[in-house]
């Protein structure tokens, strides 16, 4: 079904309310600061629904929707493994608290405070054009799921002309988020972010009871169980069972599964430490708190979104994969069959059957709150990229140039420009782009011409006295080199390219090449490692081969006597058990309860997991037995986000209240525009 009046009606009310806080925000953003970071305003519930959605944006979504319908609910067991990674990053604040206490406005800036202006600037580049290949896809993603959804032709008339939907729809989706970016820069960002985060989880939680009380439980058990197949139906334990080796249920039968396994998740767990805040699309976050405590507050509620809110991106796929393959609803799945047919590749097939399915699934009014939230969640992704690139070529690149400052008129002048550009930049790529593998594989390898180098960077800046400029400068360079090398090879064009060239004078290199292309294990995830395992041998091994030096951290994290006042702690001399384990003096009781029962969560499905791991080796658990394990463990999670969802409405509403109070007070400074003053 195609969307009625009430569904439009819907999907229009949800954009009033946003373009009116839009407005009420435009008078906050007539600084740099307040442009660049809402002048540091922010508390830690209205941060963490915003930087959530910012997270949760229709790529996001799409991404775990292609990988959830080929691997239904064996991705949940081995992603509990980055539970302890998780618990020891909020604890600590690894990262976010002492990158907050160097008071930066980006990373970049950083960058130059701790390593050298040129540094900057190439770190600033090197971030720049990663992000924007990386957000490249982004519009045309939105653009497919929007027409699937909302049931648009392939063309249209428009004065009289046949013109194609597809960038006609990308045109209007980034020209709102464009605007939003443009009225109020990061305070709009952030207000737009938490009510569309708001809006958007409460949807996804009645979806999700909606397909859950519609859809037999005995339908989803068939169809993940394998006992039916295009269709058809299958004896269990047949070897013709399709899902055998590939199993949805069971997470030790997933032997035959090539992208998604349990090296992934190790991986994962990897590139949560050392990529903490390297990737820079949501860098106006980083710096927009009101204190490096609530900075960290923030990052620890940050946990329930993974563990809790992204419900949705197993329930929706699975019950997908149900109404595509039982009998049961074989005239829906022609239905949507038939909208599949145009698409050219099979990763196109897996980016577009969720939302050409929602439409089979969901009444009216219902998929009028269901295509709101998705347009919510494009706008708070795509606004805070456009906002982050733009920023960072700015801020990075041009202005470390500059030998005197600019206006404030000025530089939000040049801001709004280059942020243009970004948005110009992505809709030219979309329309080149040609999608040939997973949303997730693309983004990692992407992503990581730029953290495979930066993680080493930032962490050993923040951590370490002996990181040099010169180190830093390599392990860049060399996960730069090796991510780009992975980028290359894996485009179909380059493929056949190298697959000509074997024979030439260079073949070594090609046959090298044309492996990496053509291997299903060698994954954008896998590749990304090893460019991490290089930078960091890379930084650490100049550091100590070069001078020995020892840099000041308490001059860049402004402590002892370059202590900044409003963000000054009172430290013991001898510090507590608790102390110890990251519980510093500036936790009040609440913050402290708080973070026990937030943690307390990870602790328990961590020892789940140990447990059951160890349990299931030495004695297999029958499939069944699974299946029965995630029907439980799909209402607890259910009932859970349905808390949490409460819970930071309400904080998240005090926080936004208290924000524009301290933003109606705040006198800006036009000194703190991202320069590195120097000594």
């Amino acid at each position: 079904m195609t969307l009625l009046a009430i569904d439009w009606w819907i999907v229009a009310g949800l954009m009033l309310v946003l373009v009116a806080a839009v407005v009420r925000t435009r008078r906050h953003a007539n600084s740099v600061s307040g442009f660049l970071a809402a002048n540091r305003c922010a508390g830690r519930y209205l941060i963490t629904v915003a930087f959530n959605m910012s997270q949760l944006g229709v790529i996001t979504l799409v991404w775990y929707y292609q990988q959830n319908y080929d691997v239904g609910f064996t991705a949940i067991w081995w992603g509990l493994m980055e539970g302890p990674a998780a618990i020891v990053i909020a604890l600590t604040g690894w990262v976010i608290y002492r990158f907050r206490r160097t008071r930066a406005l980006t990373l970049a800036q950083f960058f130059e405070m701790r390593y050298s202006r040129s540094f900057r600037v190439f770190s600033g580049c090197v971030a720049f054009l990663s992000g924007i290949i990386n957000y490249g896809i982004f519009p045309g993603v939105a653009a497919r799921f929007f027409m699937a959804i909302c049931g648009f032709p392939e063309t249209m008339i428009i004065a009289g002309t046949t013109v194609h939907t597809f960038p006609v729809v990308m045109l209007v989706l980034m020209g709102t988020a464009l605007a939003f970016v443009f009225l109020g820069g990061q305070v709009a960002i952030m207000v737009t972010d938490f009510l569309q985060g708001i809006f958007g989880h409460i949807v996804f939680l009645v979806v999700i009871f909606f397909l859950l009380w519609t859809i037999p439980w005995q339908y989803i058990a068939d169809t993940v169980m394998g006992d039916v197949w295009q269709g058809e139906w299958v004896k269990p334990g047949l070897e013709a069972n399709p899902l055998a080796g590939k199993s949805l249920v069971d997470p030790f039968d997933i032997g035959k599964e090539v992208h998604f396994d349990v090296w992934y998740w190790l991986i994962s767990v990897v590139i949560m430490f050392y990529g903490a805040r390297a990737w820079q699309g949501d860098q106006g976050y980083n710096a927009a708190a009101l204190n490096p405590h609530e900075a960290r507050m923030a990052n620890i509620l940050n946990g329930w979104r993974f563990r809790v809110l992204m419900l949705i991106t197993v329930v929706l796929p699975i019950c997908i994969r149900t109404l595509m393959h039982h009998p049961a609803y074989a005239a829906q799945a022609q239905a949507v069959d038939q909208a599949l047919a145009s698409c050219e590749t099979t990763a196109l097939v897996s980016e577009v059957r969720t939302p050409s399915a929602i439409p089979v699934l969901l009444p009216a009014g219902l998929l009028g709150l269901m295509c709101a939230a998705m347009l919510g969640a494009f706008i708070s992704t795509n606004d805070t990229y456009l906002h982050s690139w733009g920023t960072i070529f700015v801020q990075d690149v041009v202005l470390p140039f500059r030998k005197r400052p600019l206006s404030t008129r000025a530089h939000l002048r040049l801001l709004k420009s280059a942020i243009l550009a970004v948005a110009i930049f992505a809709t030219w790529f979309s329309l080149w782009y040609e999608p040939t593998q997973y949303i997730a594989m693309f983004l990692a390898l992407t992503g990581a011409v730029f953290v495979g180098g930066a993680g080493s960077a930032i962490i050993g800046g923040l951590y370490w006295k002996r990181g040099t400029t010169a180190a830093a400068w390599t392990a860049m360079i060399v996960g730069l080199c090796l991510s780009a090398f992975g980028i290359v090879v894996k485009q179909k064009f380059v493929g056949e390219w190298l697959a000509e060239a074997v024979d030439s004078w260079w073949s070594p290199l090609a046959r090298l090449g044309l492996y990496v292309y053509e291997s299903e294990t060698l994954t954008g995830q896998v590749l990304t490692f090893w460019a991490i395992v290089a930078a960091i041998l890379s930084y650490v091994g100049v550091s100590l081969l070069g001078p020995r030096r020892e840099f000041n951290l308490d001059k860049l994290l402004h402590r002892g006597a370059y202590a900044v006042e409003e963000d000054q702690v009172a430290e013991r001399e001898q510090p507590t058990f608790l102390e110890k384990l990251g519980f510093t003096r500036e936790f009040s009781g609440r913050d402290k309860w708080v973070t026990w029962i937030t943690i307390s969560w990870p602790l328990v499905w961590t020892l789940i997991f140990a447990v059951g791991t160890a349990y299931c080796l030495i004695y297999p658990v029958s499939a069944r037995a699974w299946l029965e394990y995630w029907r439980v463990w799909t209402w607890i999670i259910f009932g859970v986000a349905a808390v949490v969802v409460v819970w930071f409405a309400i904080g998240g509403f005090l926080d936004l209240r208290r924000m524009f109070r301290r933003l109606r007070d705040y006198e800006a400074d036009e000194r703190d525009d991202g320069r590195v003053e120097q000594a």
